[in-house]
């Protein structure tokens, strides 16, 4: 491994042969010695974003075995091209999940909450995805119940009992002597953490907490119909309540990308069509693309430019409603910038058969003029 190159194993402090549970309790164990939040060290900062990387890298095992090949899990470095790996914890709100689980920043006065917070993701879709419903997988990182203790929270399953540092109000008066006297003030129970109960015996794995730090793979049903924007509440699958309370809820919010040539309005769909001079004066039937289908469409003789056309019902299907929306062809005449000798001819004879429309309008309006 060349110098500089960061050794993962070593981060984490695992051997090369380590298996994914092992990986796994050695990363929890190393986050919860390195949070900001625990831990004063001036770099730890930077020490907790190492081992949150390390683990990105070694819990996911195509970029584990880039990494034992090549020394580097980034596709770039390995000569393949690619993204940057990128912090694990990044768009998933992992700070604040791992504050949640160290009871916060020191500072202000709370009561600790024991039941789990929303948490948010997004997801992008295609307009095809959108027109038919479709399932997604995402990479979640959240605090999940504690698997050792079975989320109590206690290494040996005894109940919680009612702080006394604090008789189960989570808060401490506390007197501080000023140069203008005695000043009183609530502080954060330090002993309970602000929850106004505490564990005897704390399991070693979650601190008493009942939750742990974890990445999962949670499969998103999208619904047919889903407009950009929207939002999917997944129950239960936010954040892990404290020692087996209520979890959070997953809140996703769903983006769908711009399509190359449909334009979507509501439930309806606008598309364009080119038509050719004699096409839009005499009428055709023409094919346009849709969704997922081609449609046939009959342009009435006479259509002037900026016209539309509405196929009811070949549209987008209204969400969680029986029905579709219309697709709305918009059409354009095209004027051919080159003529041959004889397109010429024709289009002269047709020109001095139609006559000026403009004169014509003038001619009209002056006998309109006499007649009054």
């Amino acid at each position: 491994m060349s110098a500089g190159t960061k050794d993962y194993y070593e981060i984490l402090g695992v051997a090369r042969d380590a298996s994914e549970a092992d990986v796994k309790k050695a990363f929890r164990r190393k986050a919860r010695e390195t949070h900001p939040d625990v831990n004063g060290a001036d770099n730890a900062e930077e020490q907790f974003k190492l081992i949150n990387e390390a683990y990105d890298v070694l819990s996911d095992p195509q970029k584990r075995q880039m990494f034992d090949q090549y020394g580097t899990a980034d596709p770039r470095s390995a000569g393949m091209g690619g993204p940057d790996i990128g912090d694990i914890f990044s768009g998933f709100g992992m700070d604040d999940l791992f504050s949640a689980f160290f009871g916060g920043s020191a500072g202000g006065v709370r009561r600790a909450r024991t039941e789990g917070r929303d948490m948010g993701a997004s997801v992008t879709i295609t307009l095809e995805e959108a027109a038919t419903g479709v399932e997604k997988e995402i990479v979640l990182n959240r605090l999940v119940p504690c698997d050792e203790c079975s989320a109590t929270g206690s290494a040996d399953s005894s109940s919680s009992t009612t702080c006394p540092d604090c008789q189960g109000a989570g808060q401490k008066r506390t007197y501080r002597k000023t140069f203008l006297g005695t000043v009183q003030a609530m502080s954060t129970c330090d002993r309970c953490g602000g929850s106004g109960s505490i564990i005897e015996n704390p399991c070693p794995e979650c601190d008493g907490q009942g939750r742990v730090p974890d990445r999962e793979h949670v499969t998103i049903d999208i619904p047919a119909g889903i407009q950009d924007g929207q939002q999917i509440r997944v129950q239960g699958r936010g954040e892990a309540g404290i020692r087996g309370s209520v979890s959070g809820d997953l809140i996703v919010s769903v983006r769908v990308a711009a399509h190359e040539y449909i334009h979507r309005e509501g439930d309806d769909l606008h598309c364009r069509a080119t038509l050719s001079i004699s096409q839009a004066a005499l009428g055709a039937d023409i094919t346009v693309a849709g969704i997922h289908d081609d449609h046939e469409v009959s342009i009435p003789a006479g259509s002037q430019h900026g016209d539309t056309v509405k196929l009811k019902g070949d549209g987008m299907p209204r969400l969680r409603r029986a029905g579709r929306g219309d697709l709305i062809v918009h059409l354009a005449v095209e004027v051919p910038r080159k003529l041959d000798k004889r397109q010429r001819e024709l289009l002269s004879e047709l020109g001095d058969s139609l006559g000026d429309p403009e004169r014509k309008g003038t001619l009209q309006k002056l006998k309109h003029w006499l007649a009054g």
